[in-house]
């Protein structure tokens, strides 16, 4: 232990007295496996591979490199992420490392192309628990708090996107069992945007991409023109996933117009806010996941339609 220990105690000696993990390491993971996961996706592309076909395939990367930011915040602020888990769990820190850990490790499978399948479905699944642990409940609690509802269908909306993913890159001997993930997925993310397209007409001046606190930039021009905007493409994309009619098409230009907003409009936000991860990195990755989950659901839509024509 003391042999193990002894480098990287060495190392931290060296670090200027001003160094600081927080918030250097969530922007280093952000980059870092962004860039490497953006190479490689492209770098496997078929030949023939169009530019839509490969920023389709950059949807998983999109989820990936969000999963490992979140991750490194779970060791940066124990204490705060530990809050929102429910007092009747007991060992809250172990519980956040725990996840961290798992998050991380989730991350970098997904980015280099192991074992991607499985650790997209155990995200979507991890989701899952906490919608039932965490998001359900404070819905029911306060019924009336927008903000509840809305961090509860993101969550649900990231879920759908990874068990999509999960689904499509499951083995030949898999996909019959996973079958009924995809149209299930599809059916959920459906829903989500025709509430968020409500959401959106109600309240203009948010951010397009997830409807939380967040407003959209002062210096964007037509502020609420780009709420009406993202609730119209909610809608007709809604609705073509609701009745299975060009859902390939209308999952694609979802995922690439929140890919639009989080580039146009979540980048400055971050270099606005810098060090304050929570009003700046946490509003790009946020939207950013939403754009890989939309990418991941329309590149499976392939895989559906595949399967209806199997005998």
């Amino acid at each position: 232990m003391i042999k193990t220990s002894l480098p990287f105690c060495l190392f931290l000696s060296t670090l200027p007295v001003w160094f600081s993990w927080d918030p250097f390491l969530p922007y280093f993971t952000a980059a870092l496996l962004l860039a490497l996961g953006v190479g490689l996706a492209i770098q496997k592309t078929p030949p023939r591979a169009t530019v839509l076909d490969k920023v389709i395939l950059c949807g998983p990367v999109f989820i990936a490199m969000p999963m490992a930011v979140f991750g490194t915040e779970h060791y940066l602020d124990p204490t705060s992420v530990g809050g929102i888990i429910p007092a009747w769990i007991p060992a809250h820190t172990f519980w956040v490392i725990f996840v961290g850990t798992c998050l991380v490790l989730g991350g970098v499978s997904i980015v280099v192309q192991k074992y991607a399948w499985l650790s997209a479905g155990f995200f979507g699944i991890m989701l899952l628990w906490f919608e039932v642990l965490m998001h359900i409940p404070r819905v029911v609690e306060a019924p009336h708090n927008r903000l509840a509802w809305a961090i509860a269908l993101r969550d649900l909306s990231f879920s759908c996107g990874a068990l999509s993913f999960a689904a499509m890159q499951a083995g030949d001997c898999r996909i019959k069992k996973m079958r009924w993930v995809i149209p299930a997925s599809r059916m959920v993310i459906a829903i989500v945007l025709l509430v968020w397209a409500v959401e959106y007409f109600l309240h203009p001046e948010l951010l397009p991409g997830v409807p939380l606190r967040q407003l959209t930039p002062s210096f964007v021009p037509g502020l609420v023109v780009w709420g009406y905007l993202t609730a119209v493409i909610y809608v007709v994309s809604g609705v073509c996933l609701l009745i299975n009619k060009s859902a390939h098409f209308a999952a694609t230009w979802v995922g690439l117009f929140v890919l639009f907003s989080t580039v146009v409009f979540c980048v400055p936000i971050m270099v606005q806010h810098g060090s304050d991860i929570g009003s700046g990195l946490n509003v790009l990755v946020d939207t950013l996941l939403l754009s890989g989950a939309m990418l991941c659901l329309a590149g499976s839509q392939c895989i559906e339609v595949a399967n209806h024509m199997q005998p």
